[in-house]
Parts: structure tokens; C-alpha cells; sequence
């Protein structure tokens, strides 16, 4: 695997080392001790991996809230899961592992609100509940610019009608790459 750049944040480094780690091993990379400094909280993560050459999307998992005991173990596994367990694409193999970018995505506790207006697609993600339904969309996406659109993909990813009962959350979140 290719070197780290220098500005490469931390988060994304210990993100690409779980996947090379799993990849190589077939199990998750252990959590690093002593605790490097920042990752001891809790946090939802999601990292996101695409492909370098034009930017497309090849794998994105996360968690709107912690289920880990750490961020570390957070990245950890939400990383492997973004190669490996997204239904939406074939898992990441270790040779094509270098033709790829990671970034990782802290959130913010969600906050519920009642009306669209409350939304800003650039600042704001989107949590949508409805009975045993959740739909998630992450901030500042390219091609999502109004309320009414995140709220419609929203819809549309958890397969929740639009004349039903929903509550909806907003989040926000802090970009590494």
C-alpha cells in the first residue's frame, strides 16, 4: 500500500490501515493502545471511499450514533465495512486498494426539527425516521442543493411514502481527508 500523504489526517490513516489490515488478514485491525490523542470520545462516523481517478463513490458506511467504545474502533470497523459490506458495490480487493481515497466523517448528536426550513443541504445531513424505516444522507453532496431534495432522497433510501409519519433529525458533520 502507497505511502500516507503529510496531511493526511489521522482518522483517514487509521481508516486505510483497517482495510489494508483486513484485506491482508481477513480480520479487523486491533484498536490501537495507547489511544491516540482524540479518539478516546464517541462519536457516529462514516467514512467514505472513492475512486481517485473521477471521483466517483465505490463504498460509504457509517453510523448516525456510536456503537463502538471509541472513535478509533468507530473507524475501524465503519472502514472495513465501507470496502467490503456495501450492497451497492463489489468489495474492495487489495490490489485496486491504491486507486482509491478515504475521508471520514464525524457527526454531531441529531437534532430533531419539524420543517424543512430548519434544513441547509450544504451544513445540515439528514436523518428521516418512519416506522421501522431510517433514511440518512450526509451534508454538502453534489447535486443536492434544496431541502426538498434531501428530504426526498431520504424518502426514496428508506423506501418510507411521503404522505406517512416521519420525524426528521438533522446533524452535522466534520470532514477528514
Amino acid at each position: 500500500m502507497g505511502g500516507f500523504s503529510v496531511s493526511t489526517h489521522s482518522y483517514v490513516k487509521l481508516a486505510m490501515k483497517a482495510v489494508h489490515y483486513y484485506l491482508l488478514k481477513g480480520e479487523l485491525l486491533p484498536c490501537p493502545s495507547p489511544l491516540p490523542p482524540g479518539m478516546e470520545c464517541r462519536s457516529g462516523v462514516f467514512v467514505s471511499i472513492k475512486i481517485k481517478k473521477n471521483r466517483n463513490l465505490r463504498g460509504c458506511i457509517g453510523t448516525i450514533e456510536p456503537n463502538q467504545d471509541n472513535l478509533a474502533k468507530e473507524i475501524i470497523k465503519n472502514a472495513v465495512s465501507a470496502a467490503t459490506r456495501d450492497p451497492r458495490f463489489k468489495p474492495i480487493t487489495i490490489e485496486e486498494l491504491d486507486t482509491f481515497s478515504f475521508s471520514v466523517d464525524t457527526l454531531t448528536p441529531l437534532e430533531p426539527i419539524n420543517t424543512p426550513d430548519k434544513l441547509n443541504p450544504q451544513r445540515y445531513g439528514l436523518s428521516i425516521k418512519g416506522s421501522s424505516k431510517q433514511g440518512i444522507l450526509l451534508p454538502d453532496l453534489e447535486g443536492i442543493d434544496t431541502p426538498e431534495k434531501q428530504i426526498d432522497i431520504c424518502l426514496k433510501k428508506a423506501a418510507i411514502p411521503k404522505n406517512s409519519h416521519y420525524q426528521m433529525y438533522r446533524f452535522e458533520i466534520k470532514r477528514y481527508k
